[in-house]
């Protein structure tokens, strides 16, 4: 049976613009990312790439503009309730609790999903007992789901760089998001972690999450994406499949830069 339209859609955004000062960081951005997607947000250094994640995760309010999430009003708030309401993200840095064991890491972002009361953890109730076992399992699984199972009782910063990337993934699915929101997730990693990278994304699409994802390697964007939505100084400048958007003059010229001396960065 076919979905209806509101169901099909992960996410709507129309209308989003934010402004810093003189510095208009968003300029009427939408985007509509349907169920099963992976739907990539790339432009130049400064385009507003992570400004709109930020905007959807609660960290900056905008100026104006709506959401949708899951067919249903959204307003982002405080980045916990982001995260009930079914948006999970990672970030350009790692932002792991270093000291906390790789499954200690994951167990923190399934408790987003439980519903033990504080009574309950003091007085160590079977009901609470019983949860705890469950979140330590799902984290169990999650870490096997990312290929890092074997360091689930090592400190997060002893993980090698690509590993705790793979962590931070794995945190955030714990959270059994609607929308994984990735930023720039193969930042600083070789050849042969990418390689294991989009596997790892494609296998998570495959299983049903839909992903949002910022990304310099546009190679890697261009073989993994669905749809592509390209900022430049805050405005969208092409939006398609990424056959279509690699074609558009707009795109080059905003990579290339036409005249200027010296190309832009690709993101």
């Amino acid at each position: 049976m076919t979905a209806a339209p509101s169901e099909a859609t992960v996410l709507r955004a129309a209308g989003v613009n934010k402004r810093f000062g003189g510095l208009q960081a968003l300029a009427d951005v939408g985007v509509t990312i349907r169920r099963g997607q992976i739907y990539g947000l790339i432009g130049p250094n400064g385009a507003g790439k992570t400004t709109f994640f930020n905007v959807l995760t609660g960290l900056y309010s905008p100026d104006s503009g709506s959401f949708e999430l899951a067919g249903r009003p959204y307003s982002p708030t405080e980045p916990h309730k982001v995260a009930e309401a079914g948006i999970a993200r990672t970030f350009q840095n790692i932002r792991l609790f270093p000291e906390m064991t790789a499954l200690e890491n994951v167990m923190v972002g399934r408790h987003v999903r439980t519903r033990a009361t504080a009574l309950g953890a003091v007085l160590r109730t079977r009901s609470q007992r019983a949860e705890e076992a469950a979140i330590r399992a799902r984290a169990l699984e999650l870490l096997d789901y990312v290929g890092i199972r074997r360091y689930a009782d090592f400190q997060a910063r002893t993980l090698a760089y690509g590993d705790q990337r793979r962590l931070e993934i794995a945190r955030a699915l714990a959270t059994d998001p609607k929308l994984l929101a990735l930023d720039e997730p193969a930042a600083g990693m070789n050849a042969t972690e990418k390689l294991a990278l989009r596997e790892l994304l494609s296998h998570i699409r495959g299983d049903g999450t839909t992903i949002l994802l910022i990304e310099h390697d546009v190679k890697l964007v261009m073989g993994l994406c669905d749809r592509v939505t390209v900022l430049d100084y805050g405005k969208i400048i092409a939006e398609g499949t990424p056959a279509e958007v690699q074609r558009s003059a707009a795109v080059i010229e905003a990579y290339l830069g036409g005249a200027q001396p010296a190309p832009r960065t690709m993101s």
